[in-house]
């Protein structure tokens, strides 16, 4: 019995034996790089798949986006396209005194161009005050030639066409349209050259429409 186990374990021995020769000759053939600072090897082409997958999952739509909070005003973007219009203005005259603008309600983009709403008129306001801080002269034609005085207040502003002056001391006008879009309203504006008809500047700015929710800014028509 005791030469039989003996047996065994000498055979055992033998194939573990020749079996550790195989594996040390077949790994003499193999190069193996063992990294000396213990940095992770990083499979790059799966990160890079990975962030393409995220990207495309995003929502592409841009009229769905809405800031969780912003500062902007209608009138930032009114002053961004003033700054657009005198830009060009400064290279028409020689000073900004020459220049007299009158600046008429931004409209819809119809076929009739006689359509307004709270936007177009509130820009135009706007403009005004833009104009007039840039060292422009403006020309405001609504202005009567005599203060109407009533029970309702006193009042210089008016729309009614007779008691407005039929002379006008400005050369230049501001216009402009409305253009709809679903994630706001493109506006375009340009100084006309009242004599000439020439356009001798022009702006378009896009107001997104959470900007005009947040004034609370009506977009129906007059």
């Amino acid at each position: 019995m005791h030469f039989k186990y003996l047996n065994s374990a000498i055979g055992l021995a033998i194939l573990l034996t020749l079996a550790g020769c195989s594996i040390i000759q077949n790994n003499e053939s193999v190069e193996v790089v063992t990294p000396v600072d213990n940095t992770p090897n990083y499979d790059l082409t799966s990160m890079l798949q990975s962030v393409q997958a995220e990207q495309n999952s995003e929502p592409q739509d841009s009229s769905a986006f809405v800031p969780l909070k912003h500062h902007k005003t209608l009138v930032n973007y009114v002053e961004q396209m003033a700054l657009d219009l005198v830009d060009t203005l400064e290279s028409e005259a020689q000073d900004n005194n020459s220049i007299n603008i009158a600046v008429t309600t931004i409209v819809d983009l119809d076929a009739s161009l006689n359509k307004s709403n709270q936007l177009g008129n509130q820009i135009a306001e706007s403009f005004i005050h833009q104009l007039q801080k840039f060292g422009y002269g403006v020309v405001d034609f609504k202005a009567m030639n005599s203060i109407d005085v009533s029970n309702r207040g006193d009042f210089v502003l008016s729309r009614d066409i007779e008691k407005l002056s039929e002379s006008s001391m400005a050369n230049y006008v501001l216009a402009g349209t409305l253009i709809y879009r679903p994630n706001g309203v493109a506006v375009n504006t340009r100084v006309i050259n009242v004599h000439s008809k020439h356009v001798v500047a022009t702006s378009r700015k896009l107001i997104p429409l959470y900007v005009l929710n947040k004034e609370d800014i009506y977009l129906s028509s007059n």
